[in-house]
């Protein structure tokens, strides 16, 4: 059974003011401005009417990896370009390198306690405004309970200059998001290993269709980046790396190879978006 959140505790940063007043333009505001211009702020997924000036060029996939404070580890990901994903229930360090920013719900699922909004509060005020994107608040297993639970924090969230990533899981169809991203709110792709996998390429396409970044959690072998590759899935992340410095460089080889060498013709980004079907099946 999930756990239930606690009762509000979140405060937002003195720093996200200027943001929400319009005195200060951060990369959400700057990327939204962007995409209206050339139609692909994702409306022409649902307005047949709007053209994509611009049709978006698929990128190569970034992998990040959970925070560690072993320096050979942090080493070997340095020197291959990995990121880290730092979980607001761990250590808040960076380790001057570039990170993104987990909610840790799933920190919080795995031992058993309620999303810790004051942990949460702390990393989006210490790292939040410097993230590559932010995880906005889930419940582990919840459903659509999980879904109506980051609604209201994209709410609270409202004016930050960081992308969000909006968790699905288990039992979600991508109606029950679709209105909601843009390239400023994207897609993180969570529940079990099972739905995972066969449901990735139903995100990836709505995530092209809607213009907006998908990552894809908890991949940890090669078989695992090439499905999400194909997928078109902007990044992932796994705690292999971090644990064993030798798995990073087969890992790294087949994120080479399927995003950078040779690119899968299937990914949804090499295509335009009326050969993509609106169901995303």
């Amino acid at each position: 059974m999930h756990q239930q959140p606690q009762a509000d505790q979140y405060q937002q940063p003195a720093w996200m003011k200027p943001y929400q007043s319009g005195s200060r333009i951060g990369y959400a505001q700057a990327v939204m401005a962007y995409a209206d211009y050339y139609g692909v702020d994702g409306s022409a997924d649902v307005d047949p009417e709007i053209e994509e000036r611009m049709p978006p060029m698929p990128l190569p996939m970034v992998s990040y990896a959970s925070r560690t404070g072993t320096r050979r580890n942090l080493a070997a990901m340095r020197a291959a370009g990995w990121r880290l994903l730092v979980s607001a229930k761990g250590v808040l360090r960076t380790e001057g390198m570039r990170y993104a920013l987990d909610n840790g719900a799933w920190t919080a699922f795995q031992q058993g306690e309620a999303f810790d909004e004051l942990a949460f509060g702390r990393a989006v005020e210490l790292l939040g405004e410097s993230a590559d994107w932010i995880v906005l608040p889930d419940i582990v297993a919840g459903g659509m309970a999980s879904l109506e639970f980051s609604l209201r924090w994209l709410q609270r969230l409202e004016g930050i200059p960081t992308r969000l990533l909006l968790a699905v899981q288990n039992g979600m169809e991508p109606d029950d998001v679709r209105d909601l991203l843009s390239p400023a709110v994207g897609l993180f792709v969570g529940g079990d290993t099972e739905w995972k996998l066969a449901t990735v390429n139903m995100w990836g396409q709505l995530a092209r269709r809607r213009n907006c970044y998908m990552h894809v959690g908890r991949v940890n072998s090669a078989k695992r980046i090439a499905l999400c590759a194909a997928a078109g899935a902007h990044s992932v992340d796994g705690t292999s790396a971090s644990r064993f410095e030798k798995t990073l460089a087969p890992l790294d080889a087949a994120l080479v190879h399927h995003t950078r060498t040779q690119q899968d013709f299937f990914n949804p980004w090499h295509m335009r978006l009326e050969e993509i079907p609106f169901d995303c099946r």
